[in-house]
């Protein structure tokens, strides 16, 4: 390679190379801390296809490939309006790979496009959602070292005693900012020293799976890792520069403020440059409609500014969504100054409670924290500032009540509703899985209470039938076989793969959320209502809300249509609510939603049992 005189290193060939593999060997300055290794080839770090060995140290070559892709008419299909976002949280492989799915190619990105089966895209689009956020599927180091072994610190590696499946499923462990994860290829594998993405077939199969989402009115958003990378393997910034590409500390030792990897340097030029690039190839390359930050708070401003800039000119109506914390910040207020979206944690907290074991919420029939009737009605309208809340716009707010963190929702309140013990061992999952009529009525309560707040929804995948993670029998020596598990990230085995059975087993769990999820559809003020058409009455429970939904508010009224919708909290008293004057028709309440079919008609007041929601329409 030659150096030009800016110090960019190059190698020009006058051969088509299609096929080729290559990788660099860097030489740098000894000396404390340093890490250049001219022994150990890395990968490019623009790669936009790579080949890895599979073994922690993860040896990449870049591979060469023709990128060209017919994508006929696709172009990105999200909407101008991002209240009416209704995003699904999903893992690749966790989609297709249980058996129950019905998918030929499970686990793959290819099997996430097969039609007319149980699982996967035939599901997704049964559902109803508009949005699919993809899990981290940028090349990450899926390979954790070996458990219990004392050899690799001689390696430079550490004492591995908390991952004995040595894996990262969920793939908060980037490695290459350009390219797909193979493993999630047609030709993946996890056969330890073989090889995954020897053809780089990857980058079609995602494509094909990008373009058959689109057609079908899916949004594809992908959740990346910016503010750590992987650092277990050989990753490229290690050798190229460690210094540069990573913050230290005075004795050279990488700082992981992120609890995750080591914390990358995104303010430095380069680094910055590289960020915003893959953000925009993306865009370009795979016609992503958006993106989700992972802990965001650790990518410096200037960098967010950068990526909100660069990204607008491509598609003006792209979505970007915050994790507002991380590296001991929090910060959804300065996101939304910015113009960015964030998870908001506050409703997440007040609806469902912090934690299962003291800090419950709402739908329990307490406050969790600080929270008060007020602020609990406040979520409603979108966590405004104006109303005490964190956001410029209910459009900032991604209302969530679960994601791939911590319990699953269904498990939560399994947990909170002291039906389930955490520390128990579950022998028979089925028993376990299949809802209980307290359970049940908790999570059609909460259910309602997301749907009906206004801004956009998030949902992880299985929530709408109370999926429970229970730590699946392996080969892995892990002593909490049989228990809840509340941070599957090392786990890709049953413990994170979609049973359809229990779908089909909470039926009528999912098809409340798939009513919900279609009332959003056809009545949009469920979304996207102005402040002024949202008036809450006065009742005299706690844990009794009530509002009406004007939609004469609305911009467009050819649909204009006035609801009401009461969320009843109390475990223990029935809800009274005396209705506005008028005939007032339930489209849902305790038992299901019914968007085009009324199931009762109300003159005068209306009654709703303890742990559950009634909508109405006024005739």
């Amino acid at each position: 390679m030659t150096c030009d005189r800016d110090g960019v290193w190059e190698y020009l060939s006058p051969h088509v190379l299609y096929g080729k593999y290559y990788g660099y060997r860097v030489r740098g300055p000894s000396g404390k801390g340093e890490m250049f290794n001219s022994n150990i080839i890395i990968g490019d770090p623009y790669s936009k296809a790579v080949v890895t060995k599979n073994s922690y140290h993860h040896p990449a070559k870049t591979i060469i490939i023709d990128t060209n892709y017919d994508w006929e008419e696709d172009t990105f299909v999200v909407s101008a309006n991002h209240n009416e976002l209704v995003i699904y949280e999903a893992h690749v492989r966790d989609l297709t790979a249980h058996s129950s799915s019905g998918v030929s190619a499970k686990g793959t990105y290819s099997g996430l496009t097969e039609e007319n089966r149980v699982g996967g895209l035939s599901y997704v689009k049964k559902l109803g959602i508009n949005a699919l956020e993809l899990m981290p599927i940028q090349k990450f180091g899926n390979i954790e070292i070996p458990f219990r072994d004392s050899t690799v610190l001689s390696d430079g590696g550490e004492f591995n005693t908390w991952n004995p499946y040595e894996r990262n499923h969920w793939g908060y462990m980037t490695s290459y900012f350009f390219t797909p994860e193979t493993y999630y290829a047609t030709d993946g594998t996890m056969e330890p020293e073989r090889f995954n993405g020897i053809d780089g077939r990857a980058v079609k199969e995602l494509k094909d799976l990008v373009k058959t989402l689109h057609r079908e009115g899916i949004a594809v958003i992908l959740d990346v890792v910016y503010n750590h990378v992987s650092h277990y393997d050989y990753n490229p910034f290690k050798y190229i520069d460690k210094f540069y590409y990573f913050n230290c500390d005075a004795e050279g030792r990488f700082i992981k403020t992120s609890g995750c990897g080591n914390d990358f340097n995104t303010a430095r030029p380069m680094a910055r440059r590289l960020i915003v690039d893959s953000v925009t190839y993306w865009m370009k390359e795979y016609h992503i409609d958006g993106f989700r930050f992972d802990l965001a708070t650790m990518t410096d401003w200037e960098t967010c500014k950068q990526i909100t800039i660069e990204a607008k000119k491509i598609n003006p109506r792209v979505v970007l969504i915050a994790e507002p914390w991380g590296g001991g910040k929090y910060d959804p207020p300065g996101f939304s100054d910015m113009g960015w979206a964030s998870w908001n944690d506050w409703i997440r907290n007040g609806v469902k409670g912090q934690n299962p074991h003291n800090s419950l919420g709402f739908i329990f029939g307490k406050h969790q924290g600080g929270n008060t009737k007020k602020s609990v009605m406040s979520f409603i309208t979108g966590t405004l500032r104006e109303d005490g809340g964190m956001y410029v716009k209910k459009e900032h707010s991604i209302n969530y009540l679960e994601s791939h963190d911590d319990y699953t929702l269904g498990d939560f309140i399994r947990i909170g509703a002291r039906e389930v013990n955490d520390m128990d061992r579950i022998t028979d999952t089925y028993h376990h899985a299949k809802l209980t009529p307290r359970q049940l009525a908790l999570n059609k309560l909460a259910a309602m209470f997301l749907f009906t707040s206004q801004g956009p929804i998030m949902i992880h995948e299985g929530q709408e039938f109370a999926r429970s993670k229970i730590i699946a029998l392996t080969s892995a020596s892990d002593p909490n076989v049989g228990r809840i598990d509340h941070n599957s990230y090392e786990k890709d085995n049953e413990t994170n793969y979609l049973n359809y059975q229990h779908e089909a087993l909470n039926s009528e769990l999912a098809e409340y959320y798939m009513g919900l999820i279609e009332l959003r559809r056809t009545y949009p003020i469920f979304s996207s209502a102005p402040k002024t058409a949202v008036e809450f009455l006065k009742t005299k429970d706690e844990f009794l809300i009530a509002f009406m939904l004007n939609g004469k508010q609305l911009s467009d009224t050819t649909n204009a249509k006035n609801f009401l919708v009461i969320l009843n909290g109390n475990p223990d008293h029935i809800g009274m609510v005396a209705l506005p004057r008028g005939t007032w028709v339930v489209i849902a309440d305790e038992s299901k939603v019914s968007p085009n079919k009324p199931l009762a008609s109300l003159s005068r007041k209306a009654s709703v049992p303890p742990t559950s929601g009634m909508i109405l329409i006024k005739e």
